[in-house]
């Protein structure tokens, strides 16, 4: 009996994975989305049209806009520059743009209707990704894979920390954003305390190439592998394990229970859904037209996804 019930439940978990699952809403915006986060019932998003939208998809509407001047190139052009990251918490927004300038970046706060620019190319600052730790503090992950947490206030770095010799890709927050992983080209991923910028965590073991992106949630790791490895990291339990893609796997998310995991694991764009613990795949989402670069959950059914083009989708796991 017990045989018979384990080759039904098998038939089960190929029958889902088999079905194809289109996108619940397509949201189309200015440019070609760069990053974006999901506060509250809005999804804050990065282009490099030199904006950012603020998106309520309980409404379908957007709600905000944040347009950010030109900048002049090397070539002397003036062109809006790419908003690679950006954040939001209270009611002030952040953005992380290109200056045009030799590969620095300008750093926005946006709060009242208006623009207050922080950093700028003279700072000589090569970050590719900033999130708020809190209303007055900025986590930035630079090329050089340093750390930097920034103070708003004081207008200075509190700290500023080398992980290693390797580029930086990405880095995700904890839930309570008190810890950071951080990805690099080596395949190693480094947690650190985002109080202090102390190391807390090595991982590694899993890949052996650059790691894409990060996803962290309830103690679990994902990372998105050029070597084709799907990485799952157990920080509490010390553990670690691999879901095998056919092609560079360029994102990752996390559902909030860490229970499923999603990975961009194909030439095709589709976006593959597994349950963490068997690693089987429950879902195949297929529609992204371009080469993802970020996959966020709302819930354990609802996800959004972003690649490099114009075209946001909203997914329902349940459809």
């Amino acid at each position: 009996m017990k045989t018979i019930l384990k080759i039904v439940l098998f038939s089960m978990i190929l029958l889902q994975s088999s079905v194809a699952l289109s996108p619940l809403l397509e949201i189309e915006v200015d440019g070609t989305t760069k990053d974006m986060v999901l506060r509250e019932d809005t999804l804050v998003i990065g282009t490099d049209a030199g904006i950012l939208h603020v998106y309520d998809y309980e409404k379908k509407a957007f709600i905000y806009k944040v347009s950010l001047p030109v900048v002049t190139d090397f070539m002397g052009d003036k062109i809006p520059p790419r908003v690679f990251s950006v954040d939001k918490i209270a009611n002030r927004y952040l953005l992380l743009s290109d200056s045009g300038k030799g590969g620095y970046a300008n750093l926005w706060i946006h709060e009242h209707n208006t623009s207050t620019q922080i950093q700028s190319h003279t700072d000589k600052l090569p970050a590719i990704k900033a999130r708020f730790i809190n209303e007055n503090q900025i986590l930035l992950g630079l090329l050089s894979n340093e750390a930097i947490l920034f103070d708003i206030k004081a207008q200075k770095e509190i700290y500023r920390v080398q992980l290693n010799e390797s580029k930086f890709s990405d880095f995700a927050l904890s839930e309570d954003k008190s810890q950071a992983v951080f990805a690099c080209e080596s395949g190693v991923l480094n947690i650190i305390d985002t109080k202090t910028g102390k190391m807390t965590q090595e991982l590694k073991g899993v890949n052996v190439d650059n790691v894409y992106k990060v996803a962290f949630k309830k103690g679990i790791v994902s990372g998105a592998g050029q070597d084709r490895r799907g990485a799952l990291y157990d920080t509490l339990m010390g553990t670690s394990d691999a879901i095998l893609g056919s092609f560079l796997i360029y994102a990752t998310g996390l559902s909030p229970s860490a229970k499923k995991v999603a990975f961009a694991m194909d030439e095709n764009n589709d976006i593959s859904i597994y349950l963490r613990s068997s690693k089987s795949k429950i879902a195949k989402l297929q529609g992204q037209k371009s080469t993802l670069n970020t996959l966020l959950f709302k819930d354990e059914n609802i996800l959004f996804s972003s690649s490099d083009d114009s075209t946001i989708m909203m997914w329902d796991l349940n459809q």
